[in-house]
Protein backbone atom coordinates (compact mmCIF):
# COMPACT_ATOMS: atom_id res chain seq x y z
CA UNK A 1 0.00 0.00 0.00
CA UNK A 2 1.40 3.45 -0.87
CA UNK A 3 2.28 5.85 1.93
CA UNK A 4 1.77 9.52 1.07
CA UNK A 5 4.33 11.65 2.90
CA UNK A 6 3.48 15.33 3.34
CA UNK A 7 5.28 18.14 5.13
CA UNK A 8 3.75 20.09 8.00
CA UNK A 9 2.55 22.80 5.60
CA UNK A 10 -1.25 22.70 5.31
CA UNK A 11 -1.54 24.00 1.76
CA UNK A 12 -4.73 23.59 -0.26
CA UNK A 13 -2.96 21.17 -2.59
CA UNK A 14 -1.56 19.07 0.25
CA UNK A 15 -5.00 18.89 1.84
CA UNK A 16 -6.56 17.81 -1.44
CA UNK A 17 -4.02 15.01 -1.83
CA UNK A 18 -4.45 14.02 1.83
CA UNK A 19 -8.22 13.65 1.40
CA UNK A 20 -7.86 11.77 -1.89
CA UNK A 21 -5.20 9.40 -0.56
CA UNK A 22 -7.37 8.59 2.45
CA UNK A 23 -10.30 7.89 0.14
CA UNK A 24 -8.11 5.50 -1.86
CA UNK A 25 -7.10 3.64 1.29
CA UNK A 26 -3.52 4.88 1.34
CA UNK A 27 -1.60 5.55 4.52
CA UNK A 28 -0.87 9.27 4.97
CA UNK A 29 1.89 10.70 7.16
CA UNK A 30 2.40 14.40 7.82
CA UNK A 31 5.93 15.25 8.94
CA UNK A 32 6.50 17.52 11.93
CA UNK A 33 10.18 18.21 11.12
CA UNK A 34 12.97 17.16 8.77
CA UNK A 35 14.01 14.15 10.85
CA UNK A 36 11.97 11.09 9.87
CA UNK A 37 10.99 8.41 12.39
CA UNK A 38 12.74 5.09 11.80
CA UNK A 39 9.56 3.24 10.79
CA UNK A 40 8.85 5.79 8.05
CA UNK A 41 12.29 5.18 6.52
CA UNK A 42 11.27 1.57 5.89
CA UNK A 43 7.91 1.98 4.12
CA UNK A 44 7.71 -0.14 0.97
CA UNK A 45 6.11 2.44 -1.34
CA UNK A 46 6.76 6.04 -0.29
CA UNK A 47 4.93 8.72 -2.27
CA UNK A 48 6.33 12.21 -1.69
CA UNK A 49 4.71 15.62 -2.01
CA UNK A 50 7.18 18.15 -0.65
CA UNK A 51 8.53 21.67 -0.83
CA UNK A 52 11.85 21.83 -2.66
CA UNK A 53 13.66 23.27 0.37
CA UNK A 54 13.45 20.00 2.30
CA UNK A 55 12.87 17.50 -0.49
CA UNK A 56 16.44 16.26 -0.97
CA UNK A 57 17.05 15.68 2.73
CA UNK A 58 13.80 13.76 3.20
CA UNK A 59 14.35 11.69 0.06
CA UNK A 60 17.86 10.75 1.23
CA UNK A 61 16.52 9.51 4.57
CA UNK A 62 13.96 7.32 2.82
CA UNK A 63 16.49 6.02 0.31
CA UNK A 64 14.98 7.40 -2.88
CA UNK A 65 16.07 9.73 -5.65
CA UNK A 66 13.75 12.52 -6.73
CA UNK A 67 13.02 12.66 -10.46
CA UNK A 68 13.67 16.08 -11.94
CA UNK A 69 14.50 17.58 -15.30
CA UNK A 70 18.03 18.38 -16.43
CA UNK A 71 19.05 22.01 -16.00
CA UNK A 72 19.48 22.36 -19.77
CA UNK A 73 16.24 20.56 -20.70
CA UNK A 74 14.41 23.66 -21.92
CA UNK A 75 17.31 25.06 -24.02
CA UNK A 76 17.71 21.63 -25.62
CA UNK A 77 14.02 21.33 -26.46
CA UNK A 78 13.38 21.59 -30.21
CA UNK A 79 12.66 25.17 -31.24
CA UNK A 80 9.23 24.28 -32.61
CA UNK A 81 8.14 23.48 -29.05
CA UNK A 82 9.85 26.47 -27.39
CA UNK A 83 8.88 29.28 -29.80
CA UNK A 84 11.58 31.49 -28.20
CA UNK A 85 15.31 31.46 -27.53
CA UNK A 86 16.45 30.09 -24.17
CA UNK A 87 19.95 29.33 -22.93
CA UNK A 88 21.61 28.13 -19.73
CA UNK A 89 24.26 30.30 -18.09
CA UNK A 90 25.20 31.47 -14.60
CA UNK A 91 24.39 34.55 -12.55
CA UNK A 92 27.83 36.05 -13.01
CA UNK A 93 27.42 36.12 -16.80
CA UNK A 94 23.76 37.15 -16.57
CA UNK A 95 24.79 40.18 -14.51
CA UNK A 96 26.63 41.46 -17.59
CA UNK A 97 23.69 41.22 -20.01
CA UNK A 98 23.17 44.36 -22.08
CA UNK A 99 19.40 43.90 -22.38
CA UNK A 100 16.62 42.74 -20.09
CA UNK A 101 15.54 39.11 -20.33
CA UNK A 102 13.29 36.61 -18.60
CA UNK A 103 15.54 34.90 -16.04
CA UNK A 104 14.82 32.02 -13.67
CA UNK A 105 16.52 29.18 -11.79
CA UNK A 106 16.40 25.97 -13.89
CA UNK A 107 14.76 23.64 -11.36
CA UNK A 108 13.70 25.49 -8.23
CA UNK A 109 12.07 28.67 -6.99
CA UNK A 110 15.08 30.03 -5.11
CA UNK A 111 14.39 33.47 -6.55
CA UNK A 112 11.40 34.77 -8.55
CA UNK A 113 11.18 33.96 -12.26
CA UNK A 114 10.58 37.24 -14.08
CA UNK A 115 12.01 39.84 -16.42
CA UNK A 116 15.27 41.27 -15.07
CA UNK A 117 17.69 43.93 -16.15
CA UNK A 118 21.24 42.87 -15.31
CA UNK A 119 21.48 45.30 -12.40
CA UNK A 120 18.25 43.99 -10.85
CA UNK A 121 19.32 40.35 -10.49
CA UNK A 122 19.50 39.07 -6.90
CA UNK A 123 22.88 39.62 -5.25
CA UNK A 124 22.57 37.05 -2.45
CA UNK A 125 23.50 34.10 -4.67
CA UNK A 126 26.95 32.92 -5.85
CA UNK A 127 28.03 33.90 -9.33
CA UNK A 128 28.18 30.25 -10.42
CA UNK A 129 24.47 29.74 -9.68
CA UNK A 130 22.86 28.37 -12.85
CA UNK A 131 20.06 30.34 -14.48
CA UNK A 132 17.96 30.13 -17.61
CA UNK A 133 17.90 33.28 -19.73
CA UNK A 134 15.00 33.53 -22.16
CA UNK A 135 13.46 35.80 -24.74
CA UNK A 136 10.71 37.99 -23.33
CA UNK A 137 7.35 36.79 -24.68
CA UNK A 138 3.70 37.28 -23.79
CA UNK A 139 1.77 34.20 -22.69
CA UNK A 140 -1.96 34.37 -23.41
CA UNK A 141 -2.73 31.28 -21.31
CA UNK A 142 -0.83 28.53 -19.53
CA UNK A 143 -1.72 24.94 -18.63
CA UNK A 144 -0.22 22.42 -16.21
CA UNK A 145 0.08 18.82 -17.45
CA UNK A 146 0.90 15.83 -15.23
CA UNK A 147 2.72 13.20 -17.28
CA UNK A 148 3.37 9.50 -16.61
CA UNK A 149 5.25 7.26 -19.05
CA UNK A 150 4.93 9.96 -21.72
CA UNK A 151 1.13 9.96 -21.38
CA UNK A 152 -1.05 12.86 -20.25
CA UNK A 153 -2.85 11.93 -17.02
CA UNK A 154 -4.54 15.21 -16.07
CA UNK A 155 -4.22 18.91 -16.90
CA UNK A 156 -5.55 22.29 -15.87
CA UNK A 157 -5.33 25.89 -16.96
CA UNK A 158 -3.63 28.03 -14.34
CA UNK A 159 -3.03 31.44 -15.94
CA UNK A 160 -5.01 33.45 -18.46
CA UNK A 161 -3.53 36.79 -19.51
CA UNK A 162 -1.27 36.52 -16.47
CA UNK A 163 -4.16 36.08 -14.02
CA UNK A 164 -4.42 33.00 -11.81
CA UNK A 165 -7.65 31.17 -12.68
CA UNK A 166 -8.66 30.02 -9.19
CA UNK A 167 -11.66 32.37 -9.07
CA UNK A 168 -12.90 30.78 -12.30
CA UNK A 169 -12.42 27.26 -10.88
CA UNK A 170 -9.64 26.72 -13.44
CA UNK A 171 -12.27 26.31 -16.17
CA UNK A 172 -11.28 26.00 -19.81
CA UNK A 173 -13.24 25.59 -23.05
CA UNK A 174 -13.78 22.43 -25.09
CA UNK A 175 -11.70 23.98 -27.86
CA UNK A 176 -8.83 24.57 -25.43
CA UNK A 177 -9.17 20.98 -24.22
CA UNK A 178 -8.62 19.69 -27.75
CA UNK A 179 -5.74 22.07 -28.45
CA UNK A 180 -3.92 21.15 -25.22
CA UNK A 181 -4.24 17.44 -25.96
CA UNK A 182 -3.04 17.79 -29.55
CA UNK A 183 0.01 19.86 -28.62
CA UNK A 184 1.13 17.90 -25.57
CA UNK A 185 0.70 14.59 -27.40
CA UNK A 186 2.88 15.94 -30.19
CA UNK A 187 5.60 16.81 -27.69
CA UNK A 188 5.31 13.49 -25.84
CA UNK A 189 5.51 11.43 -29.02
CA UNK A 190 8.71 13.14 -30.18
CA UNK A 191 11.71 10.92 -29.35
CA UNK A 192 13.98 13.97 -29.27
CA UNK A 193 12.23 15.13 -26.11
CA UNK A 194 13.84 13.44 -23.10
CA UNK A 195 11.57 12.99 -20.09
CA UNK A 196 11.64 11.22 -16.73
CA UNK A 197 8.99 8.60 -16.08
CA UNK A 198 6.87 10.99 -14.03
CA UNK A 199 6.93 14.75 -14.51
CA UNK A 200 4.98 17.95 -15.06
CA UNK A 201 5.11 19.96 -18.27
CA UNK A 202 3.63 23.44 -18.43
CA UNK A 203 2.48 24.57 -21.85
CA UNK A 204 0.74 27.64 -23.18
CA UNK A 205 0.09 29.99 -26.05
CA UNK A 206 2.74 32.57 -26.90
CA UNK A 207 1.06 35.64 -28.33
CA UNK A 208 1.63 35.75 -32.07
CA UNK A 209 3.45 32.39 -32.13
CA UNK A 210 1.06 29.68 -30.92
CA UNK A 211 1.41 26.73 -28.58
CA UNK A 212 4.74 26.25 -26.78
CA UNK A 213 6.31 24.60 -23.75
CA UNK A 214 6.68 26.93 -20.77
CA UNK A 215 8.89 24.65 -18.67
CA UNK A 216 9.20 21.24 -17.05
CA UNK A 217 8.68 20.81 -13.29
CA UNK A 218 9.23 18.00 -10.81
CA UNK A 219 5.91 16.28 -10.10
CA UNK A 220 6.66 15.78 -6.38
CA UNK A 221 6.48 19.52 -5.69
CA UNK A 222 4.16 20.85 -8.40
CA UNK A 223 0.95 22.73 -7.64
CA UNK A 224 -2.30 21.03 -8.63
CA UNK A 225 -4.43 23.98 -9.73
CA UNK A 226 -7.53 22.24 -11.18
CA UNK A 227 -5.90 18.88 -11.93
CA UNK A 228 -7.57 15.63 -10.87
CA UNK A 229 -5.95 14.67 -7.52
CA UNK A 230 -6.48 10.95 -8.16
CA UNK A 231 -4.45 11.17 -11.37
CA UNK A 232 -1.88 13.41 -9.68
CA UNK A 233 -1.32 10.76 -7.00
CA UNK A 234 -0.80 8.16 -9.71
CA UNK A 235 1.95 10.33 -11.21
CA UNK A 236 3.48 10.98 -7.78
CA UNK A 237 3.82 7.23 -7.18
CA UNK A 238 6.52 7.16 -9.84
CA UNK A 239 8.22 10.50 -9.18
CA UNK A 240 10.93 8.93 -7.00
CA UNK A 241 13.28 6.01 -7.65
CA UNK A 242 14.64 3.71 -4.94
CA UNK A 243 18.41 3.86 -4.51
CA UNK A 244 18.77 1.20 -1.84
Amino acid sequence: MPTLILTSRYSEDAQSLWRTANHLGWKVVRLVNWRLPDDLKLVSEPVLYLEALMAEEIAEQIGVRLLDSASDWLPNLPQEYRKRWVYLTNLDKARHLEHAAFIKPPNDKSFPARVYAAADLPIDYPGETLVLVAEIVQWDKEFRCFILNRSLKTFSIYLRDGELQSENDFAHTDEEDCEVRVFIETVLSDERVELPQATVIDIGVVRGCGWAVVEQNAAWGAGLYGCDPIQVLEVLRYSVVAVR
